[in-house]
């Protein structure tokens, strides 16, 4: 749930981010949206209308070497809000009993699955674990989940959340990594 490091013009891609896109204002636009500086490298892999960061997909290893479990995140402050709503009306517990558990946990370790892949190897540090916002099975965030089915991922609790705030949420939206 965080994202970039600081780094010039000419180095805004994230090594081996084939295909990224992360124009050169991405950088001080999600961290306007984070509330701070994002710790570790992102792309943006979904934009809002306006050509804005909607969902980044993180780097695996923060800028410190600290693991970071959630590969995509949720930027857009308008679908934030939405989802925040959803959530705060007891949205984490109903998707939870409205999605299959075996269905869960097989995106789960998809998740986790292409996430892993992205770690740098050789890496000697501490690792990101589970699936899904950070969690081995269940439901923990909403906004992680949503963030995943934006960005294409296979996953049974963003297709809840997305009919849950109809086709105009996502209307304007488009992917780009």
């Amino acid at each position: 749930m965080t994202a970039g490091t600081d780094r010039t013009a000419s180095e805004e891609q994230p090594a081996g981010a084939a295909g990224s896109s992360r124009s050169h204002g991405d950088l001080a636009e999600v961290a306007r949206l984070l509330g701070r500086e994002p710790a570790g490298d992102f792309e943006v892999v979904v934009r809002n209308g306006s050509g804005g960061p909607a969902v980044i997909r993180n780097s695996p290893i923060l800028g410190d070497g600290r693991p970071m479990p959630t590969r995509y995140w949720l930027v857009d402050d308008r679908l934030r809000r939405m989802v925040g709503r959803l959530e705060s009306g007891g949205g984490v517990r109903a998707a939870e009993a409205a999605v299959d558990p075996g269905e869960l946990a097989a995106a789960h370790a998809r998740y986790a699955a292409e996430r892993d892949s992205a770690i740098p190897s050789g890496h000697q540090g501490s690792v990101p674990a589970a699936g899904v916002g950070g969690t081995r099975r269940g439901v923990k965030c909403l906004h992680a989940h949503y963030a995943w089915h934006l960005a294409g991922g296979d996953d049974p609790v963003g297709r809840w959340v997305a009919e849950r705030l109809g086709p105009d949420a996502a209307a304007s939206l488009r992917r780009v990594g």
